[in-house]
């Protein structure tokens, strides 16, 4: 066999054995959780919301519930799915672009960013309203009032916050989301007390429009005093369920009941295990979003708080995303009439770091062949085409001299 036969089988052979030790993606290997269907492997177009006779479905206001707290070091921590744009910062005012066009292409009307007082994430909320006000888009605010254990914040901070976002953007035309002031979403209320909730609202109410976070009807009695309505964060709820629908028409019924803007959830499953918890409200190919966005119209909802656009830990995210593509924003273009197409992934969005997917198994192997063929081409080459070293010169012996005596 000729040098290049012997290293056409090498070859073959490391193909062939790399082949058999790749294992094929399973649904634990990708990240897919349970239940769920990746992207790549949807077959049936996503379902649509059933309209509500009288109601008109694109007449509804979508906004998304929009985070601002991802570092590098976000994406390594309790996290099964990674956006199609890559593992992003929230830092990156070209992201913040792509996700509003993304949105408003589906048909999302703002975003409603979460946020409290501290360096970063206030240069960040700065840098998404300039952001926005480019786009002639329009944003809302979710103060978040309890800590990273889920524990009320002092309430002197929720006060100075709420004055400080009041001074800063309660006249920025990009918060014009529902009426003249700027609505705020007071996550945690049902944990602070009627007076020091008063306390904190009096001196913005003539500048901000406050909600509650309110998660029963007793709760939000107490709080439609203080509060000009209430949004109902409920990413976690399996709209199968035969009581949802009426669940979530009584608590907008109270809320109107007392004047109040009515923000009712949806979201398109939800999955918190990496950061223990056990509830997994599966997405059913688009169904699950479809069936909350029933319920919120059935709900008479004033808007819909889409949960959300990018809450990745939890698994309710809608952001285009490796595992699911673009299916929930499909499934909510149909649910507004949007008729915009979605705009591609750019994947020269700058990012912190590709998005770490990995090799397939027939990528590994084509190019791990690709390796070993030139290593063993260079080594053959090495050994067959560089001539070998010349023999030992054969000295001709000389005849021995008679050293002269000294």
């Amino acid at each position: 066999m000729t040098a290049a036969g012997r290293v056409a089988a090498t070859v073959v052979t490391a193909v062939v054995l790399l082949a058999m030790v790749t294992p094929t993606p399973t649904a634990a290997a990708s990240g897919a959780r349970p239940g769920s269907t990746p992207a790549s492997a949807a077959t049936t177009a996503p379902p649509s919301p059933t309209p509500t006779p009288g109601v008109g479905l694109s007449a509804i206001p979508v906004w998304a519930y929009y985070y601002i707290w991802f570092d590098p070091s976000s994406w390594d921590r309790a996290k099964s799915d990674e956006p199609a744009l890559g593992t992003y910062t929230s830092d990156e005012r070209l992201v913040m672009k792509r996700h509003i066009e993304l949105a408003r292409a589906a048909g999302v009307d703002g975003f409603l960013v979460s946020w409290k007082e501290g360096g970063k994430l206030s240069e960040r909320l700065a840098r998404i309203t300039e952001v926005a006000a480019d786009e002639h888009f329009r944003l809302g605010l979710v103060y978040q009032g309890l800590d990273f254990a889920r524990r009320p914040i002092e309430v002197a901070q929720v006060c100075a916050d709420l004055l400080e976002f009041a001074d800063r953007y309660a006249t920025n035309p990009v918060f014009r989301l529902w009426g003249t002031r700027p609505v705020v979403v007071w996550t945690g209320t049902d944990q602070f007390s009627s007076s020091d909730q008063e306390r904190c609202v009096a001196p913005v109410r003539s500048r901000l429009l406050v909600l509650a976070s309110s998660r029963s009807l007793k709760e939000y009695e107490r709080a439609s005093s203080v509060f000009e309505g209430n949004a109902y964060y409920w990413s976690s709820v399996d709209p199968e369920k035969s009581w949802y629908p009426t669940k979530l028409a009584e608590m907008g019924a109270a809320v109107h009941a007392t004047g109040g803007l009515w923000i009712a959830p949806a979201a398109p499953g939800f999955d918190a295990r990496l950061v223990g918890g056990k509830t997994v409200v599966p997405r059913r190919d688009g169904r699950t979003l479809a069936l909350e966005l029933d319920a919120a119209v059935g709900s008479r909802a004033d808007a819909i708080g889409l949960i959300s656009w990018n809450e990745f830990t939890e698994n309710s995210h809608v952001e285009p995303s490796r595992l699911y593509g673009s299916t929930a924003l499909k499934v909510l273009a149909g649910f507004t009439g949007s008729t915009t197409a979605l705009p591609d992934i750019d994947s020269s969005t700058p990012s912190t770091r590709p998005a770490a997917s990995g090799l397939n198994g027939v990528a590994a192997v084509l190019v791990l062949s690709a390796l070993l063929a030139g290593l063993l081409i260079r080594a053959r080459w090495r050994r067959e085409v560089v001539p070998p070293p010349p023999p030992p010169v054969q000295r001709l012996r000389t005849p021995h001299r008679v050293r002269s005596g000294r």
